[in-house]
């Protein structure tokens, strides 16, 4: 069966960066699990494994130190793409798909393999919770769905870290989503010298419309307004609703007047919106180019840019 029957690599890498899992430290979740593993199987090795371009990254491995492989050469790519998801390799060396493997050969020197697939939706399959030993052995029924059981958890852990950092109604990062994935996205720019601004957004007389129209019309105009957003951002650019009516843009290789512009744009569309709808969507704004070469983080950029934001607001009470 194809790969492309479970999602494409697009699709995979897509879901992999909407999670922002990927190089993120060892969880006590994660881990657990795969020490269970060892123990319920009595093998030297598990993993839970993530398939990511070129390589294969770790969230969790017990028995060994790496970080990372390259896919070319792993067992897992070959457990997502089988029909049911699990795969078992009683010997590798006996085995035309693996006996020339060089983690056959040498370092691991790997001759059994288990895996089962951590799928991130119906057709999307992130990777896998694996076992592996250096000398052939044999899997029951039984073991086999107790595999799949601990699979089963750590992909459920996965959907929860998700679900934990995503605002229900209009699908954008919650705060909490926000400030872990803008530390890092802020941590990578420093380290490119890539530019970055971030610009705080509040919805003007909100209340009103909830007042005037109720509060399902209220909902149905943040979910608008979020679609309008991401209209003018790009990929790259982490968007999230922090509160209420409250929104924050990182806008990644944009200086402040690209973030401006880019705003601009966004008040254009609205206008658009507007003159087909029984409410205004109005907004205020306050945008703060990020200084590499200062110590400065996340929460001190959302405090600046809030500033900013009520200076904006405020300038237009008075006008």
């Amino acid at each position: 069966m194809q790969l492309s029957d479970f999602g494409t690599e697009e699709q995979r890498v897509a879901a992999l960066k909407e999670l922002d899992i990927l190089d993120t430290p060892p969880e006590e979740r994660f881990d657990r699990l795969t020490r269970i593993a060892t123990r319920i199987f009595n093998v030297p090795v598990a993993q839970i494994t993530l398939l990511d371009g070129d390589r294969q990254w770790f969230k969790s491995i017990q028995g060994a130190e790496l970080t990372e492989v390259p896919r070319a050469i792993t067992f897992c790519t070959h457990t997502v793409e089988t029909a049911n998801g699990t795969m078992v390799i009683t010997d590798a060396e006996k085995d035309s798909r693996f006996d020339g493997n060089p983690m056959v050969h040498s370092e691991p020197n790997i001759r059994f393999y288990a895996g089962s697939s951590l799928s991130y939706s119906e057709n999307v399959r992130l990777g896998t919770l694996c076992i592996l030993d250096v000398k052939p052995r044999q899997m029951s029924e039984n073991d086999i769905a107790i595999l799949e059981d601990l699979a089963a958890v750590a992909q459920r852990e996965i959907i929860t870290m998700q679900l934990a950092m995503l605002d229900e109604l209009t699908g954008l990062s919650n705060r909490r989503g926000f400030i872990s994935r803008a530390e890092s996205s802020l941590s990578l720019a420093k380290r490119e010298n890539i530019k970055v601004s971030l610009a705080f957004i509040d919805l003007d007389k909100f209340k009103l419309i909830n007042d005037n129209f109720g509060h399902k019309k209220g909902d149905e105009a943040l979910v608008v307004f979020s679609r309008l957003v991401k209209s003018v951002c790009r990929s790259s650019d982490l968007i999230a609703r922090i509160g209420g009516d409250e929104f924050v843009v990182l806008f990644m290789g944009s200086d402040k007047d690209s973030a401006e512009k880019k705003l601009k744009n966004l008040a254009e569309k609205i206008v658009e919106v507007n003159s087909n709808s029984p409410y205004e969507i109005l907004f205020s704004h306050g945008v703060v180019e990020c200084d590499l070469q200062k110590e400065i983080s996340i929460s001190a950029l959302l405090d600046e840019s809030d500033k900013l934001m009520y200076v904006d607001k405020n300038q237009k009470r008075k006008n």
